[in-house]
């Protein structure tokens, strides 16, 4: 497993367009075929604000968390599943409309004490769907500030709880690590040890 990460680093750091600005360490995944699916929900109104604060449904990540991430695809395609990508790196500006809208630190970081793991480049939200297309039913929808949302609520149908083991088991099996509020998000290994990155990404 340690030759195939590795091997996916080396790739992505041949395949992927750096982000375009001075020394951002950030790179583009969502031109790619990578065999993810693509729901970018902040770049629509179909999130808790009700719109589009996003110019463009771009993916952005640090090189190794793109690397592992794409090594959990793989292994979730080997399983009949594919991930389905709600948000990736997050501008610091975007993280600051979502505090305002929005000031509770258990579902939102304030951008203006430690930020978020997304401002990091190191976290993704996501889900699964069957490669078909059907989606897994995970009980909520992503950005459902309720209890039932949080990956100890054990009060839900036993096909919701096998497809979010399926998916926690997965992810962390590939260096990502949960949180306790939202089932779909996920922090890569080193966390708040990546510096936040302010960088407003331009639309192609």
């Amino acid at each position: 497993m340690v030759k195939s990460y590795l091997a996916s680093v080396l790739f992505l750091l041949g395949s992927f367009a750096f982000a375009q600005q001075a020394e951002v360490p950030l790179i583009k995944i969502d031109t790619l075929a990578d065999g993810f699916t693509y729901d970018i929900r902040y770049a629509t109104d179909n999130n808790f604000l009700k719109e589009a604060f996003y110019d463009c449904a771009s993916c952005y990540l640090r090189p190794e968390v793109a690397a592992a991430l794409k090594e959990a695809n793989h292994y979730f395609c080997e399983k009949g599943y594919r991930i389905v990508l709600y948000d990736c790196y997050r501008p610091v500006s975007a993280q600051k409309k979502m505090w305002a809208v929005y000031p509770n630190a258990q579902y939102v970081a304030n951008p203006y004490t430690s930020g978020s793991v997304h401002n990091r480049g190191a976290a993704v939200d996501l889900s699964l769907e069957k490669l078909d297309g059907t989606p897994l039913n995970m009980g909520t929808d992503f950005d459902f500030f309720g209890r039932e949302a949080h990956i100890d609520s054990t009060s839900l149908p036993q096909e919701v709880l096998d497809n979010r083991k399926l998916l926690q088991e997965g992810m962390t099996r590939f260096g990502f690590q949960t949180i306790r509020t939202e089932w779909w998000h996920f922090n890569y290994k080193k966390n708040y040890g990546f510096e936040i990155i302010d960088f407003d990404f331009e639309c192609d």
